[in-house]
């Protein structure tokens, strides 16, 4: 399994644990990815936590949606929502990120079912997330799981994929790359 590791703002604020120790973690667990996500700060303290985090850490560093970022970092991931955000028609959204997110940089987007996955094998990305593969603490919004669906699933992917939602360490996965395993459960 490789283990590309969630870091989010909120749930590390809500344990009591800082970035630095965070990072330490995901390090000991050999993580090669870490994503930072932060959905209630602003840019300048999400840059900020970007830097201390390329200090801490030399793998591949992507950012939650703030593209603009783009330069502190490896890459950008971007939910379906927040892709709907640039532009209703995803086609259009993905262009207007590659002109930011060049090709030397990592783009990733969410995908929840086999309709977004072969839709977005039309799309310049370099990874998906699928799932969410089970409930999780983290996303109260989620309706739908996907179980052992998420691998066969995954199989139709002509991307890389990262199993997401409520994945733990000892998960295996035949189809997927990357195991995202978010802030709770590693700490």
């Amino acid at each position: 399994m490789k283990l590309y590791a969630l870091c989010d703002q909120d749930m590390l604020d809500s344990r009591g644990v800082t970035l630095e120790e965070y990072i330490a973690i995901a390090v000991k667990n050999s993580a090669e990815i870490i994503q930072y996500r932060n959905k209630n700060a602003d840019i300048q303290y999400i840059k900020n936590q970007l830097i201390k985090i390329r200090q801490l850490y030399d793998g591949f560093l992507i950012v939650n949606d703030a593209y603009e970022l783009i330069e502190y970092c490896d890459g950008v991931h971007l939910g379906q929502e927040d892709l709907r955000a640039i532009d209703t028609d995803i086609y259009k959204a993905v262009k207007i990120l590659r002109s930011v997110v060049t090709e030397d940089k990592i783009l990733g987007i969410s995908t929840h079912n086999e309709e977004e996955v072969l839709e977005a094998n039309n799309l310049d990305l370099n990874y998906i997330g699928l799932g969410a593969f089970r409930s999780t603490s983290t996303k109260k919004d989620i309706l739908e799981t996907l179980g052992d669906e998420l691998d066969v699933i995954a199989k139709k992917s002509e991307h890389l994929v990262a199993a997401i939602g409520g994945v733990k360490l000892d998960d295996k996965f035949i189809n997927v790359t990357y195991n995202v395993i978010g802030s709770g459960l590693l700490l």
